[in-house]
């Protein structure tokens, strides 16, 4: 099973929008092994965004992520990583799909609402800036054979 680092950026809490973003996940038949309300620090922000450092869209990136809380979570399940990334949707919300939790909510691009990990380099990467292993809840799903 593969493990997957999500972020519901504040602008699901602004939309009201949390639950939905939640249950389009666990409807794919991905299981929640961490899941946590943040108000993040600059630090955090930065270190997570790091490879962005520089680029035009850096310091928007930042002021907005901490603009308001967000939901760190773990999600594991077989590719999980590449499920998260389908559900999410394109970052460019001009190439969003309906149906995609970018294209039926994410109004721009800099506001984007959710943020998935794209390799298993990145997500290990990400779930250790965000969690501590004691605070995964590892759970045997059964229903995992339906999905």
């Amino acid at each position: 099973m593969e493990k997957t680092f999500v972020m519901l950026k504040p602008g699901v809490f602004q939309r009201r929008i949390v639950g939905e973003a939640l249950s389009r996940f666990e409807r794919k038949g991905l299981k929640i092994i961490a899941l946590k309300m943040m108000n993040l620090t600059k630090t955090l922000v930065e270190a997570h965004y790091a490879e962005h450092k520089g680029r035009d869209f850096y310091e928007k990136l930042v002021e907005y992520t901490l603009s308001g809380p967000v939901i760190a979570m773990i999600l594991e399940g077989d590719e999980a990583i590449m499920l998260v990334r389908r559900l999410a949707g394109a970052t460019d919300v001009r190439e969003n799909l309906p149906g995609t939790i970018r294209g039926d909510f994410a109004a721009h691009t800099r506001l984007n609402i959710v943020h998935a990990s794209d390799s298993p380099e990145s997500a290990s990467r990400e779930i250790s800036l965000f969690f501590k292993p004691e605070e995964l809840c590892l759970w045997e799903d059964g229903n995992a054979k339906w999905f």
